[in-house]
């Protein structure tokens, strides 16, 4: 690893709430013209937030901090309340539930600037400028002194707990991505809003690299989370959907893992994706030759295990169902075919059984 000190420099920060029509075709300029672009993508509100985001001279007026509203510290009432409402939600089968609080989680972001404040305290209006360090660095939750205050996650409290998945796909393949993603939306807008009770769709740009586990060329990062149920065999509302999207971007599209932000299917057939995959390992022999750093679990990730499938393994990610009974039939979660993703097998809610 080679590090490199930079002078200190200041970044100027505008977020542009607006329609997510030709987000396909306006990914890639967005980051040609911003050197800290990304975007956050919420389907279901058909909505697309673009940050522009560059640096400024050190002498430009500003002393801003970005402390995003997803990882601040709020009273426990607060996230344990967001939880038991998700719950209430999922229970019920309630997406209209969840749809009202996805538009209430945008409107919110959009009065709040995602967390950007420019004096430090309050988002007053754009542009944000302050130091890199500043505006890089987010979330206050862990200097927090108050006790009765907490992060969203805190296994103490009965806070937020979710999946998260994150594929790496090659820019040149997005575009198609979008629109197959767009196609599935369109099916039936509501069944997004799960994820857009987070922070949608998030969109981040990476470079290609040399790196033995590097991406082999200019590429987009596609992060979203959705609720988990306590119970690991509890199945989730319009699971289907989150099924078939990360089926869809690590196997039709081939899509590298995050090697920390994934369910266990995501890592299938992963030795196959990195050209230099051979050569990593080479090097994990030589520097930990009694495989101290290593585990079954971790095991399974970096070789791409496929576990042996039992009743309820897809819910987990555990495996990709090709049975009834390895989604959640006493709960009418049945085995079924992609909608857009043909390719794709899923669990999804019936109230008749289909075909095997």
């Amino acid at each position: 690893v080679t590090l490199r000190v930079e002078p200190r420099f200041k970044r100027s920060i505008t977020y542009n709430f607006t329609t997510d029509v030709g987000l396909e075709d306006l990914y890639a300029d967005h980051a040609k013209k911003y050197e800290f672009a990304d975007i956050t993508w919420y389907p279901s509100q058909h909505t697309a937030i673009y940050r522009y985001d560059s640096r400024v001279p050190l002498n430009t007026s500003g002393n801003a901090v970005f402390d995003f509203i997803g990882f601040q510290d709020n009273p426990t009432l607060i996230p344990e309340s967001v939880r038991a409402s998700e719950t209430l939600f999922e229970r019920t089968r309630s997406t209209h539930g969840k749809c009202l609080t996805a538009a209430a989680t945008l409107a919110y972001r959009k009065l709040t600037a995602n967390g950007l404040k420019n004096d430090g305290m309050f988002f007053s209006g754009y542009p944000v400028i302050g130091y890199q360090g500043k505006m890089q660095a987010s979330g206050s939750c862990l200097n927090s002194p108050l006790l009765h205050t907490s992060c969203p996650w805190d296994p103490r409290i009965k806070g937020l707990f979710f999946f998260e998945t994150t594929p790496i796909l090659p820019a040149s393949l997005f575009r198609d991505f979008v629109l197959d993603v767009k196609k599935l939306r369109d099916l039936n807008p509501k069944s997004f809003c799960g994820a857009d009770n987070y922070n949608g769709i998030f969109l981040r740009y990476i470079k290609r690299s040399d790196a033995y586990l590097g991406q082999s060329e200019d590429s987009i990062v596609i992060d979203f989370n959705y609720y988990r149920a306590n119970e690991a065999l509890t199945p989730r509302l319009n699971q289907d959907i989150w099924e078939e999207l990360e089926q869809m971007a690590f196997f039709k599209y081939g899509a590298k893992p995050h090697w920390g932000k994934n369910r266990n299917i995501a890592f299938l057939g992963v030795d196959k994706k990195f050209p230099n995959y051979n050569k990593f390992i080479e090097a994990k022999q030589q520097l930990d030759p009694q495989n101290v750093f290593s585990s079954n679990w971790s095991d399974e990730i970096l070789f791409g295990k496929e576990l042996e499938k039992s009743d309820g393994c897809a819910l987990e990610g555990l495996c990709i169902c090709s049975e009834h009974r390895h989604c959640s039939p006493q709960n009418n979660y049945y085995c079924s075919q992609g909608l857009v993703y043909k390719d794709a097998w899923v669990c999804r809610y019936s109230t008749t059984v289909p075909p095997s």
